[in-house]
């Protein structure tokens, strides 16, 4: 063994005789949550690290396991005995960026480290970093060198999660760890999780009489993802254990990292209402500070896009992947206020015939005039992103992201990724590092969940990791009951790539997959609230310029913001209902979407200032169940006393724009 770890080992064991009078419990600033670390001291169990969770002094997780089991040695975790806790500190921050869902963030949190070690032979040492937030706890495991040994072998965590009660949860069953996570949420108690399945994070849950929560990772660095199986065989069906990403060239094995390492974050959300799960920023607090200097090129804002109507554009003579159909698409986006067009696949030079890989990324197609292009955009006041296969990029980006900063592109939207393995966790950091040294934003689309790494490179925008409004060209599997269970569920983790804004709305019975102008299931009023309920900094709408054309909820669509000071949730059903309120600036914008069940809801207006203000209120038109494209406009004035009341039909929404009310502003109806 090396001096160094000898004295470490020295120093643990000085600890050892005063650990009983130290703390292994930390509690939230609030004092509502607590979480304790302990070793089993009896039973088959002896010697094992475990954690217990609780909420409001009720049991949330208990007695849940902790360690890692390494290649070629006894696993770690099993057999500890506790030496040291620091005691616990407090941190309250708070830091500004970009875009999100509030700004400037809170970062308060109590914080703690415990430190462990294996009696006997094997003497290795390890820790665990805590904390607790209002709105969740998280841990990781640190690993100093082992055995002399600068690297280290994972194969996989031992990391569970043991409910207090059978919970119902909400789970994203997955067939294996090659997956783009695009698929429906099912709703399922967790002891009927069969123990083959793979669950993907977030996993929401809630506990009866206690608490909802989610569990997910945050900082996946030098990592693999994270999932979540069912434990098989021990007579509890209430045991979820973490399982991950396996890497595809080391056989057995998910991690390969040098020591000392610090895995992920291993984040559980809490609070007493789903819809606090949705307003929090834990997953972001628990990511280190911006690493860009200069944050000013990053802009948030909407986007013209191509691919989902199949390049429709009348007035056109061929539409399709060509520069006259780029130029209508950039029109139509300044004509709306768009910030953006997002030029997808097939803009580059191939090799490969129509497959999407294989493309020169440094040269475009013969149909594409990328100069002509790009100087129509800026005289149209519209910056663009173009698409890109990330198998592409990986060989192509020291060439590539030069050439794109020169030509004046500002993002690039990254495909069909599909894993999360060691590897593709580090493709993401490496890209979203050299994307910002060209002032590139990036949208990565074939995602796994955002772990938070945008607080560090605040040019990563959105991700996709979820079954989007594109399913509608091939499927009938994107509803509007899918569209509120998205809020509760991948929208935890981070902006969502949905790409709402359809505006063939049609009924369920009605609805037809196309791939050629495609139609949604739900309301007119459904896909303009879309855009308040989906955070998403970088969001496009969906449809052909032409759909848009003359409608009124284009004026809503247009002036709803893509990055917020300030996020509400007012109602919050899941899977029935969910009403979500943002601020920007002097504004506030309301966002509520039903399931195919629809909801009558009232909309209490005591978050805004004093003062008189004017709601423009796009909603359900009385015959928008059976015509699913009427929407009516009203317009009124009122103020923080003011409750107003929503009737969302089957697959309904509504969408509101409130501000300050002025003395230029007309005589509105009082409500």
């Amino acid at each position: 063994m090396k001096s160094s770890n000898l004295f470490a080992l020295a120093v643990l064991l000085s600890w050892s005789s005063i650990l009983s009078a130290q703390s292994n419990s930390l509690s939230s600033p609030n004092g509502q949550l607590q979480i304790s670390f302990s070793v089993v001291n009896d039973g088959p169990q002896k010697g094992q690290l475990i954690y217990d969770l609780a909420f409001r002094g009720k049991p949330v997780l208990v007695r849940s396991p902790l360690g890692m089991d390494i290649r070629g040695e006894q696993p770690l975790g099993t057999n500890v005995q506790m030496v040291s806790s620091t005691p616990s500190s407090q941190v309250d921050e708070t830091y500004t960026i970009p875009a999100g869902k509030s700004n400037p963030v809170r970062n308060f949190y109590n914080t703690i480290s415990v430190a462990l070690l294996e009696p006997g032979n094997f003497g290795r040492h390890f820790s665990i970093e805590a904390r607790a937030y209002d709105d969740g706890v998280a841990f990781r495991y640190i690993i100093p060198d082992l055995d002399g040994s600068n690297s280290v072998y994972i194969v996989n965590e031992l990391t569970q999660f043991q409910f207090s009660k059978d919970a119902m949860t909400y789970p994203l069953i997955l067939v294996n760890y090659r997956s783009s996570w695009e698929d429906s949420y099912h709703t399922l108690p967790v002891g009927s999780i069969h123990p083959d399945w793979l669950v993907a994070a977030p996993l929401l849950a809630e506990v009866p009489g206690v608490a909802w929560l989610a569990i997910t990772e945050a900082d996946i660095e030098n990592y693999s993802g994270m999932y979540l199986q069912s434990v098989e065989g021990d007579g509890n069906e209430r045991i979820l254990k973490a399982r991950l990403s396996p890497r595809l060239d080391v056989p057995g094995v998910s991690v390969i990292g040098p020591t000392p390492l610090h895995s992920p974050w291993r984040a559980i959300m809490v609070a007493d209402n789903p819809g606090r799960l949705i307003e929090s920023n834990l997953v972001i607090n628990l990511n280190p500070p911006c690493a860009i200097a200069d944050t000013s090129w990053i802009k948030p804002g909407k986007a013209a896009w191509d691919w989902w109507s199949g390049s429709y554009a009348e007035g056109v003579d061929k539409p399709g992947m060509n520069t006259a159909t780029m130029r209508h698409y950039i029109d139509f986006a300044s004509k709306s206020h768009f910030e953006y067009m997002m030029i997808d696949a097939f803009w580059a030079a191939h090799t490969n015939g129509p497959d999407a890989s294989g493309a020169d990324l440094t040269q475009t197609q013969p149909d594409i005039n990328m100069p002509e292009i790009l100087d129509f955009a800026r005289s149209k006041n519209v910056r663009v992103w173009l698409w890109a296969h990330w198998a592409d990029l990986d060989t192509q980006m020291d060439e590539a992201f030069p050439l794109f900063e020169k030509w004046g592109v500002v993002g690039v939207k990254i495909d069909q990724m599909d894993r999360d393995d060691q590897w593709m966790v580090d493709f993401y950091r490496r890209t979203v590092k050299k994307a910002a040294e060209h002032h590139l934003m990036v949208d990565f689309h074939g995602a796994f969940k955002p772990d938070g790494l945008r607080r560090t490179y605040p040019n990563l925008m959105t991700q996709e990791g979820l079954m989007g409004l594109e399913y509608n060209k091939w499927s009938e599997r994107v509803t509007p009951d899918h569209n509120v269970m998205l809020a509760f569920t991948r929208m935890l983790a981070g902006p969502m790539d949905y790409t709402p804004g359809g505006f063939r709305n049609t009924t369920r019975e009605q609805f037809e997959a196309r791939e050629l102008r495609p139609e949604v299931m739900g309301t007119r009023a459904h896909q303009t609230a879309l855009f308040v309920v989906f955070e998403s900094p970088f969001e496009m709408a969906a449809d052909y310029p032409e759909a848009y054309a003359g409608q009124k909820e284009l004026d809503f669509i247009s002036a709803v913001p893509t990055s917020w000071d300030e996020t509400r949730v007012l109602n919050a059903k899941v899977g029935d209902y969910v009403t979500i309120a943002r601020r920007r600036g002097a504004e506030w914008y309301i966002g509520s979407i039903a399931g195919w069940h629809g909801a009558d809801l009232d909309i209490p207006l005591n978050f805004l200032g004093p003062g008189q203000y004017i709601a423009e209120i796009y909603s359900d038109a009385s015959d928008a169940a059976e015509t699913p494209t009427r929407c009516t406009l009203a317009r009124m004035t009122v103020s923080q006393s003011t409750v107003l009341k929503a009737k969302l039909v089957t697959g309904g929404g509504q969408a509101i724009r409130i501000r300050p009310a002025t003395t230029a502003d007309a005589p509105a109806k009082k409500h």
